[in-house]
């Protein structure tokens, strides 16, 4: 069983295109998705689940889209945080979400306080995040460290990245799933997915349910994980 299972949520739009309709009724769909498959995944046992919502990225999109995907979190904030302090799950953010708007950002902080007490499940949501940034900005902390005189050179390695990562209190990612037949990381977790195994599905998001998270789980428990050794 993987301790930490991230999802490249991906195929909403195209999920809505097959169907005719508009790109936001693939979005409302693919909430309904992260609905089903955060709830299994916690009665599954799963430590930390840790889903892409919003890339860095992602701002290139049309200024409505990006509307409609901030409503949609505001949504999903305000009709399921009753459900997470019940059930004890502890709500964390990577990436700069403070670059949102006030609100989103209220909402967000509100959330996170809600959950900071509780110690169940991790759910993780990716906001405004992207690898390379992540690992740009620990090298300027590192070097000025290093230019302070606070540390060696000689002294950093990988452990003093990891410590300055978003998702350094995290357990190490196990499994990376990415939805809807896309064979690319997107600038999501490329550090941490060093030696996660990685699995690319060709069902779109909204389509993604309990069994599939079920097959994607049981086939990363049919992998040998070797970590460079034999």
């Amino acid at each position: 069983m993987p301790r930490h299972v991230a999802i490249i949520m991906d195929g909403n739009g195209r999920w809505a295109k097959k169907r005719f309709l508009p790109r936001l009724a693939g979005h409302k769909a693919g909430v309904e998705a992260v609905r089903r498959i955060t709830r299994h995944a916690r009665t599954m046992g799963i430590e930390a689940l840790t889903l892409y919502a919003f890339s860095s990225e992602n701002w290139r999109r049309p200024a409505e889209e990006i509307g409609d995907l901030m409503g949609l979190l505001k949504h999903f904030i305000r009709a399921d945080l009753d459900e997470m302090v019940r059930d004890n799950v502890r709500l964390r953010v990577i990436g700069d979400y403070r670059r949102f708007s006030a609100d989103v950002v209220a909402l967000v902080d509100d959330a996170l306080a809600r959950t900071s007490q509780n110690d169940g499940p991790l759910l993780v949501i990716a906001l405004n995040y992207g690898s390379q940034a992540e690992l740009v900005a620990a090298a300027r902390t590192l070097a000025e460290r290093v230019q302070a005189g606070a540390m060696e050179v000689a002294a950093i390695d990988a452990d003093a990245i990891e410590a300055l990562l978003d998702t350094r209190d995290l357990p190490p990612l196990d499994l990376l799933i990415r939805t809807s037949g896309e064979c690319r990381l997107s600038n999501f977790l490329l550090w941490q997915a060093a030696y996660a195994e990685l699995l690319f599905v060709d069902t779109l998001w909204p389509d993604f349910d309990e069994a599939a998270f079920s097959k994607a789980v049981a086939q990363f428990g049919e992998r040998q994980r070797r970590f460079g050794g034999l």
